[in-house]
């Protein structure tokens, strides 16, 4: 008689099972419906398992279904297996790589003697679609290093030796089959081929070898997929969506930015661009200057020893840039703290003065590789709204939660919600392991004081300390990191800093290092696609355009333009010579919030016709009625 097992399910139900039971085994137990729909398991909340694993032990047990996050992600992985399988079928001679999931899906990258094109993706697809019909299973099989070895030399499949060579000889190695197929994995995987419901293979793009740019470049395929083809149609549409919203796209429609070969990666802002970003600047300048904050300015250039006084140099000089001056040695500075530290240092400070809040529109300059650039999005110089906190340990949970109240005022302004990760000590972190339990401490705190939840973010960390970061989601529900708050006790005793304490004695700071928008550059891309381009009133390079029914009624337009110029609002006439038509068109283009058609009704009313927009009628108002309204909704910066 087979010896019986424990299984504790994820409903808390315990269960006995014949030793050597199969995942299979036991979620059909459960439910025919259950055993149709899962894909895997979750043991002990450690690890992952396939269907056909053996419980040999007493075990809590999570059955996973594919339409669960988890089982989503192992139905992707098998689809990167999948399209090797049918890559391998159609091109023999390719030479396969790796094929991880990543966020919507997966890829697969290889060397291939031919680019792929999209005709290649079709056909790949269409032979995808066809292993999916085949139901192949997909069979684990545990194999010594040497048999491995030995199949891939065979196979003459050159990356996954070297892959192999990572493994440690004396560990046996995981390998997956379905039908022809093999490949070195460590799972989980779909029961079988057919579990895969809706895919579509995105583009192709290029790849160094394991991240090294002197290693070989290899073509990627990206792939999506999803536990049904509803949430597939979803996602495309999503995509078709976020390719009309694209900040590049719009930023060039809209005159708001350009590149150039003489700058790469380094944005310039044309007119209306930069009216956007110093609305940007002003709306925090307001908010920081309710809060004490002090706006200060340090250089863009400095000595490369005080980089290495810093930190910066062991953990960042790769992605700095250096010059030379009189024969001494110059860096751009990467980022603003190190100069905020020279300021503190540059007065003497007592307890009483503390807390000491510097902060600035600071430039910075990244090297990117040319590859990693995204229009505003990734570029190579951009401007940071540091704040750095030089305060007492008796200070640092009250002066968060004052940077958390900054922070949820401007993120509510511009209608983004978010979410929030603590990321704790990383490898590379300056020594103390005292101080650095004293920071997470510190950080947890304030987190668990405020009620927020919270994504725990292990080892992710800056190198001087822990941080809270926050992701705002935009329109389309995608996420972006941007605001920080890092608490730093390392930098302060680098540079040597102090303040005089109630008993006369020095006493290094705390210094809490602070962003709200976090790249300036970043954040205005960001905007630009969350509201399509169809910014607020109260951030619109042109508020409003004024078109005259005829060149008669010019005059009228002028007296308009006049009385709302002085009540603070950008407006503009098209005095063209276009027609009515073509003007209306054109000025909504150019995502104008409000314009306004003026004729012989609106002269002798001393009214305005308006049109917003996205709206298809207009209407008439007074134009005192007009300039009240608009003048409220830019000074409170109003969404609508």
């Amino acid at each position: 008689m087979n010896k019986m097992i424990k299984v504790v399910l994820a409903d808390g139900s315990k269960k006995e099972y014949p030793k050597g039971s199969t995942v299979a085994e036991i979620a059909e137990s459960i439910s025919v419906s259950l055993k149709k729909k899962a894909v895997g398991a979750k043991i002990n909340d450690e690890w992952f398992v396939d269907m056909s694993h053996q419980i040999e032990e007493d075990v809590h047990l999570a059955i996973i279904t594919i339409d669960s996050e988890e089982g989503v992600s192992i139905m992707r992985h098998s689809s990167a297996h999948v399209m090797a399988q049918a890559i391998k079928r159609l091109y023999p001679n390719v030479q396969l790589a790796i094929g991880p999931v990543v966020e919507d899906g997966f890829y697969y990258d290889m060397k291939l003697a031919h680019s792929l094109t999209s005709h290649d993706l079709q056909a790949i697809e269409k032979e995808m679609k066809k292993i999916i019909k085949e139901n192949l299973p997909f069979t684990r099989k545990e194999v010594s290093f040497e048999e491995a070895q030995q199949l891939f030399e065979e196979k003459e499949e050159i990356f996954k030796l070297e892959l192999l060579e990572t493994i440690p000889s004396n560990e046996s190695i995981s390998l997956y089959q379905q039908g022809e197929f093999i490949d070195l994995c460590r799972g989980t995987h779909l029961p079988s081929t057919g579990f895969i419901k809706a895919f579509k293979l995105m583009r192709v793009s290029g790849a160094y070898w394991r991240g090294d740019s002197d290693r070989e470049v290899l073509q990627r395929v990206y792939g999506v997929a999803f536990s049904s083809q509803q949430q597939l149609a979803e996602y495309l549409e999503m995509i078709e969506e976020a390719a009309k919203r694209d900040h590049r796209k719009l930023g060039k429609q809209l005159e708001l930015f350009m590149f150039s070969e003489e700058a790469p990666g380094m944005p310039f802002y044309l007119p209306k661009g930069q009216i956007i970003r110093n609305e940007l600047e002003q709306f925090s300048r307001e908010l920081q200057g309710g809060a004490d904050y002090e706006e200060v300015r340090t250089p863009l250039m400095m000595n490369e020893r005080m980089w290495k006084q810093s930190g910066h140099w062991d953990h960042y000089h790769e992605n700095m840039y250096f010059s030379e001056v009189d024969e001494q040695k110059f860096a751009l500075k990467p980022m603003n703290c190190p100069g905020h530290m020279l300021i503190f240092k540059n007065s003497l400070y007592s307890y009483r003065d503390l807390p000491i809040r510097l902060s600035e529109f600071g430039q910075v300059h990244r090297h990117e590789y040319s590859g990693a650039l995204n229009g505003m999005l990734r570029v190579r110089t951009f401007c940071q709204d540091d704040a750095h906190l030089f305060v007492r340990e008796d200070q640092i949970e009250a002066e968060i939660k004052s940077i958390f109240q900054l922070i949820d005022k401007v993120y509510r302004t511009f209608g983004f919600a978010y979410t929030v990760e603590l990321s704790t000590r990383p490898d590379d972190s300056l020594d103390g392991d005292d101080i650095w339990e004293l920071a997470e401490g510190a950080l947890r705190n304030v987190l668990e004081q405020l009620e927020i939840d919270y994504i725990l973010n292990e080892g992710d960390g800056a190198f001087y300390g822990p941080k809270i970061d926050f992701h705002i989601k935009d329109a389309l529900k995608r996420s972006h990191q941007c605001a920080t708050i890092q608490l730093d006790f390392q930098m302060p005793k680098l540079f040597n800093l102090a303040y005089i304490n109630e008993n006369n004695e020095k006493v290094c700071p705390v210094v809490i290092h602070r962003a709200i928008y976090g790249s300036l550059d970043r954040f205005f891309g960001i905007l630009i696609e969350h509201f399509a381009g169809a910014f607020p009133v109260w951030l619109a390079p042109i508020q409003v355009e004024i078109i005259p029914v005829s060149n008669v009624h010019l005059n009228y337009c002028l007296e308009v333009q006049s009385v709302l110029k002085e009540a603070g609002v950008r407006v503009k006439i098209d005095d063209s010579n276009e027609k009515l038509g073509y003007k209306i068109r054109a000025g909504q283009m150019q995502k104008i919030p409000y314009l306004l058609v003026l004729g012989d009704k609106e002269k002798e009313q001393n009214a305005v016709n308006v049109r917003k927009y996205g709206e298809e009628q207009s209407k008439g108002v007074s134009l005192e009625a007009f300039k009240q309204m608009i003048g409220k909704q830019i000074k409170e910066r109003s969404l609508y």
